[in-house]
C-alpha cells in the first residue's frame, strides 16, 4: 500500500465526518467509530512512514483536537468549532507528516 496517503485530509474529514453522523443520526456512539476509523487508518500511515513518535504526537493532536471542540462549541457553536479544530488538525499533520511525504515526492522544483 501506498504510503502517500494525505493524512491531513484524513484527519480533518474524519473529525468532521464524525461530528456529522453523530448529529444527523442522533448516535454519539456511531459518531465515534466514524472519527475513529478515520484515526486509526491516518495512525497506520503516521506510524509506517514518519514512525512511533510523529504517531503518538498527531494522535494526542487529534485526541486534543476532539475535546477542545466540545469546549470551544459553548462559545462559538458545534459545527464552527468542529470546522476550526480540523483545520488546526490538518495543519499540524501537514506540516509534522505530509509536507515530508509530498515534497519530497515533488521533486527539486517544488523547492524553488
Amino acid at each position: 500500500m501506498s504510503t502517500r496517503v494525505p493524512t491531513s485530509l484524513l484527519a480533518a474529514v474524519g473529525l468532521i465526518a464524525g461530528f456529522g453522523t453523530a448529529t444527523s443520526t442522533g448516535s454519539r456512539p456511531l459518531g465515534g467509530a466514524v472519527m475513529a476509523l478515520f484515526g486509526l487508518t491516518c495512525i497506520y500511515f503516521w506510524v509506517r512512514r514518519d514512525g512511533n513518535a510523529t504517531a503518538v504526537r498527531l494522535t494526542l493532536v487529534g485526541l486534543a483536537a476532539f475535546v477542545l471542540s466540545h469546549l470551544i462549541a459553548r462559545a462559538i457553536g458545534a459545527w464552527p468549532s468542529v470546522l476550526l479544530v480540523s483545520a488546526v488538525t490538518a495543519w499540524l499533520c501537514w506540516r509534522w507528516s505530509d509536507a515530508k511525504v509530498f515534497s519530497s515526492a515533488a521533486g527539486p522544483l517544488a523547492s524553488s
